[in-house]
């Protein structure tokens, strides 16, 4: 006797249902980011980001024993750091004097050399506030110090951390040939620490004033048919002059 089947009619159905979840699998996995197995961001942007604070900027300028004011080394960086306090200070600048040291006239001469260069600079006399604060070893260098806060860009935490072992201390992450967690921080750090103003990171800056007879040239010579783009001049050396050859 033969025994006949009829189609199975779910098979189809079955099989499209396996294919729909792993669908909905990546494009849960997308909308997440581009995350790791282990849960870090792959991304070295995210991994380490640039973050903007408001922190302190510091200068220590050393009394001399002597007095006598600041060498030109000194001046030199108070004139600076002076400068850099007009284009990105915030607030006012602030003075830490030392006491406690014995050498009470050298400092009164080393503050009055740091108001001078500070003066070159275009710091007013009233951005600059004074404040002592007690030494605890007179044999040990005691500077005044200058701090004033800005914005800094930089990021929220410090390199070198390494929460996971790059040893073969897990086989599932090892296997995976994921990027370490510290990978690329020094970069974004060093990277953070070159930006002249942290607002770059933000913002685009605005356009400049535009050159008016260069655009007029430039259409001069488009309603003339010519071309309007630059042509700069290039003196080429041939390669036979170079190396000697005839």
């Amino acid at each position: 006797m033969i025994v006949t089947r009829k189609p199975d009619t779910q098979r189809p159905g079955r099989a499209v249902l396996p294919a729909a979840l792993g669908v909905a699998l990546l494009l849960g996995a997308c909308a997440k980011g581009d995350m790791s197995t282990s849960g870090i961001p792959v991304d070295t942007r995210e991994r380490h980001p640039i973050v903007l604070r408001d922190a302190p900027r510091s200068l220590d300028v050393f009394v001399g024993r002597a007095g006598g004011g600041l060498d030109p080394r000194q001046a030199d960086d108070v004139a600076r750091f002076g400068a850099d306090y007009r284009r990105s200070g915030k607030g006012g600048l602030v003075a830490e004097v030392p006491t406690g040291a014995g050498r009470d006239l050298a400092t009164h001469d080393t503050l009055d050399g740091i108001r001078r260069s500070l003066s070159r600079a275009g710091v007013q006399p009233g951005q600059l506030s004074v404040r002592t604060y007690r030494i605890a070893d007179p044999e040990l260098a005691s500077p005044i110090r200058l701090t004033y806060a800005s914005l800094q860009a930089g990021l929220p935490h410090s390199c070198g951390q390494w929460p996971t072992d790059l040893g073969a201390s897990s086989y599932k992450t090892d296997a995976a040939n994921e990027p370490y967690w510290n990978l690329g921080c020094a970069t974004q750090a060093n990277f953070a620490a070159q930006v002249a103003d942290p607002l770059d990171l933000v913002r685009a800056r605005g356009e400049g004033r535009l050159d008016t007879q260069k655009r007029m040239e430039a259409i001069k010579k488009l309603r003339e048919g010519k071309d309007p783009s630059t042509q700069y001049r290039q003196e080429q050396t041939k390669v036979s002059d170079a190396v000697g050859g005839k």
